[in-house]
């Protein structure tokens, strides 16, 4: 009986010294999904101004621009995969796999080749654990993303879309990322990037649908020509999309993470109150037959003498 109190006061200890872990995590994570949240919803206006100014270009003329133009024949397309760089974050970055998955399959069966580029480690060891092959991989700063690794990105993306399959680069480019909703719903999101899919105010969150002002549209007035205009709007209006998925999946992480230990300090909670009953059950068990053995004792003494 003494052995097994031992042994549930050495869980209670040890599931303790857990839950004070989980319940810093839970804390870190609350006071930076704050911070988060704001960066989102900073960067949502010039994305808008973007989306809007984008919208009326395409609209309102009839200029062709290789990032608008549909391939007549597809043959390849890259993915960008935004997964987180550290765990504990719940199934945040198994859902983007998972939903990236569905992605590739469906441009498999449709008879592209699918290149994989990667943001975030849990993503990068998916792919190396399973052996399977993609182009360029960024980590280091899913939590928090400067706007220099999108910029980054976007080019790099951009770059392969210009060159086309014919001359080793893709048709199409797809981003999967996750979408912050509020603290409690964080939805995986496909968006097509290029050729350019200009995004209406009703497929915008809840956040960016705040910033949609009333009223008809300004009229817009193309200087010094459409053309220009489309090659100084598309490569910062991929780079303005791409940054804000970055920062929605750094939101998404984080209240994720918050969640999960949340969770999981609960849970130590109530293996600490299991443990410690059955500890007193125990230590119950061990009074009463040590009570037994002295009556037994002095009993036999008794009738000894």
């Amino acid at each position: 009986m003494a052995g097994q109190q031992r042994v549930y006061r050495q869980r209670i200890r040890s599931v303790q010294a857990t839950k004070k872990i989980t319940r810093a995590m839970e804390l870190i994570a609350a006071s930076r999904v704050v911070k988060a949240r704001q960066r989102v919803t900073e960067s949502t206006p010039y994305a808008l101004a973007l989306t809007r100014a984008c919208s009326a270009v395409a609209t309102h003329s009839n200029e062709v621009h290789p990032l608008t133009t549909e391939r007549e024949n597809p043959k390849r397309a890259a993915v960008l995969i935004v997964t987180s760089d550290r765990g504990l974050a719940g199934a945040y970055s198994v859902n983007a796999v998972k939903k990236s998955a569905e992605l590739i399959e469906r441009l498999t069966n449709e008879g592209k080749e699918v290149l994989p580029y990667l943001v975030g480690r849990k993503g990068v060891s998916y792919y190396r654990f399973r052996r399977r092959e993609y182009v360029q991989e960024w980590t280091g700063f899913t939590d928090s993303p400067p706007f220099e690794v999108a910029r980054e990105i976007g080019e790099v993306l951009t770059d392969q879309f210009v060159k086309g399959s014919d001359d080793g680069g893709v048709d199409e480019v797809h981003i999967v990322y996750t979408r912050f909703v509020n603290m409690v719903n964080q939805e995986p999101q496909v968006v097509r990037l290029l050729p350019l899919e200009v995004v209406d105010a009703d497929d915008l969150g809840e956040d960016e649908q705040h910033h949609v002002p009333d009223g008809p549209l300004p009229l817009y007035d193309f200087e010094p020509s459409t053309g220009e205009v489309l090659d100084a709007l598309l490569p910062r209006y991929v780079t303005a999309r791409i940054y804000n998925a970055l920062l929605q999946s750094a939101a998404s992480e984080l209240a994720a993470r918050q969640r999960a230990m949340k969770s999981a300090t609960d849970n130590a909670e109530d293996l600490i109150k299991t443990y410690t009953r059955l500890a007193n059950q125990a230590r119950q068990a061990e009074i009463t037959q040590e009570i037994s053995e002295i009556v037994g004792g002095a009993s036999a003494l008794a009738d000894a003498s």
